[in-house]
């Protein structure tokens, strides 16, 4: 069987040019920027004013799903920023209750309809539960017809990936999980790099939590590298080849998470930062549980503003 990264043939994107700054690549043929911004509990009017002002900042991947309720206002921003659509990588997911064949393709649809930016960069399938092989059969097609270019996971363990990877044409490129210093999900790591798959992390700050900012080896790395606690932990991300996507409607820090490239780490900083890795995950739902509520949340998506 055939298995394709999706329809770059179709799309040249300046993205997936060879030697451009800042990207972190996937296969010889695909290329991503190294961190991007995520949406995740943003409401509309400040999704779409820190959209628009992470754009004219230099962020060039902006994260979005159906879920989330804000794919209009991702649209908006990213009309309002003034940077060409061709420029800017922007990826979505569907929801499992959305992943029955005609309701998937249908879902499809009404997310690049509610984002109005003409073709998705990225199309992701936001849990691993459900119709997953019917969802990913209209995905598929979606890339074939020339309405998605590339295809990703998120949530996804070694085993769903394995389960994907028996009947997919179209590999997905990265899989989204969480993932910080705390829980660095390492066996998912090296099981991802084995298959060519990128590692992308939500929640890459631990949800912003105290204890880990205040981290002596993070602040000894800060007060060195005359950078903030959040600089250092996304910089350890696109060290270790993760992408991050933190998420914030403060455009100030917005710009400050994305200011991470005029230092690097040495091979003893990297081990002491590796050290802190105690599998502490601030998403604490067991799966089984958490499959039983994916599909209590049904949501008209149209809603959104």
């Amino acid at each position: 069987m055939k298995i394709s990264w999706g329809g770059l043939d179709n799309f040249p994107h300046p993205l997936y040019n060879a030697g451009m700054k800042n990207e972190t690549y996937v296969t010889d043929r695909v290329a991503l920027p190294k961190i991007g911004l995520g949406t995740f509990r943003i409401g509309p009017e400040d999704c779409e004013r820190t959209v628009s002002a992470a754009l004219q900042g230099g962020y060039r991947l902006i994260d979005t799903a159906n879920v989330y309720m804000n794919e209009r206002a991702v649209g908006r921003g990213v009309r309002n920023s003034g940077v060409p659509r061709e420029e800017i990588f922007i990826a979505s997911k569907i929801w499992p209750t959305e992943y029955k064949y005609k309701k998937a393709k249908k879902a499809i649809d009404a997310t690049l309809s509610r984002l109005g930016l003409g073709t998705l960069d990225l199309l992701i399938l936001h849990q691993p539960f459900g119709r997953v092989d019917e969802a990913w059969r209209a995905a598929e097609e979606a890339v074939k017809a020339g309405k998605v270019k590339l295809l990703g996971v998120s949530n996804f363990d070694e085993d769903d990936l394995e389960k994907l990877l028996t009947y997919c044409t179209v590999k997905p490129v990265l899989d989204q999980v969480e993932c910080h210093p705390y829980c660095q999900r390492r066996a998912l790591s090296a099981y991802l790099k084995e298959k060519e798959i990128l590692l992308e992390s939500w929640y890459p700050l631990g949800s912003g939590s105290a204890g880990l900012f205040a981290e002596q080896t993070i602040s000894a790395l800060a007060e060195k590298y005359k950078k903030s606690p959040a600089q250092v932990i996304l910089r350890w991300h696109t060290e270790e080849g993760f992408l991050p996507i933190p998420g914030t409607k403060d455009p100030a820090h917005a710009a400050e998470n994305m200011d991470i490239f005029d230092f690097s780490f040495t091979e003893e900083e990297l081990s002491a930062l590796r050290a802190l890795d105690k599998n502490q995950r601030f998403f604490k739902m067991r799966k089984g549980v958490q499959k039983y509520m994916v599909f209590l949340q049904r949501m008209n998506y149209e809603r959104q503003k």
